[in-house]
C-alpha cells in the first residue's frame, strides 16, 4: 500500500513538472529561447514517458529514472539563478518575479520526484528482503 502510493506521488510529480514546463515553453518567453526552449520540450516529453514506464513496468530502473530527472531538473533551475545564467537563462526566484509561482511549482514537483522516488527504492527494497527471508 505505501509502495502504491509513493510511486502515484512520483508519477504526480513528474506529470506535474512535465506540464509545467510545456505551460513556460508555451506561453512564456522559453520557446524563444535557442537552448532552453528544445530543452524545456524535452523535460516536458521525458516526464511523461518516465511516468507511465513507472506505471506500466515495475521495476526500479524507471524509479531510477524519476530520480535522475527531478535532480538534474532542480540543478539546470539552480544555474539558472547564478550569475551568468544557464545557456544565457538568468532567473530570479522571487515573489516579485513573473514566473514565480510556476518555479516554485516546479522546484516542489521536482524535489518530490527526487524524495518520494528513493522513499519508493527503499520501500520496495524492504519489501523484497522480507519477501525473502
Amino acid at each position: 500500500m505505501v509502495a502504491k502510493v509513493l510511486r502515484t506521488l512520483v508519477v504526480l510529480g513528474l506529470l506535474g513538472s512535465a506540464w509545467i514546463h510545456y505551460e513556460l515553453w508555451q506561453f512564456q518567453y522559453f520557446s524563444q529561447v535557442d537552448v532552453i526552449g528544445p530543452l524545456f520540450l524535452v523535460n516536458a516529453a521525458s516526464g511523461v514517458v518516465i511516468a507511465f514506464a513507472i506505471l506500466a513496468w515495475r521495476h526500479w530502473l524507471p524509479v531510477l529514472l524519476a530520480i535522475g530527472f527531478g535532480a538534474l531538473t532542480m540543478v539546470a533551475f539552480v544555474l539558472s539563478l547564478r550569475a551568468g545564467g544557464f545557456f544565457g537563462v538568468q532567473e530570479e526566484f522571487t515573489p516579485s518575479s513573473p514566473n514565480w509561482l510556476p518555479e516554485l511549482w516546479a522546484v516542489v514537483t521536482e524535489a518530490g520526484c527526487v524524495v518520494f522516488g528513493i522513499a519508493l527504492l527503499s520501500v520496495e527494497a524492504r519489501s523484497k528482503q522480507t519477501v525473502g527471508v
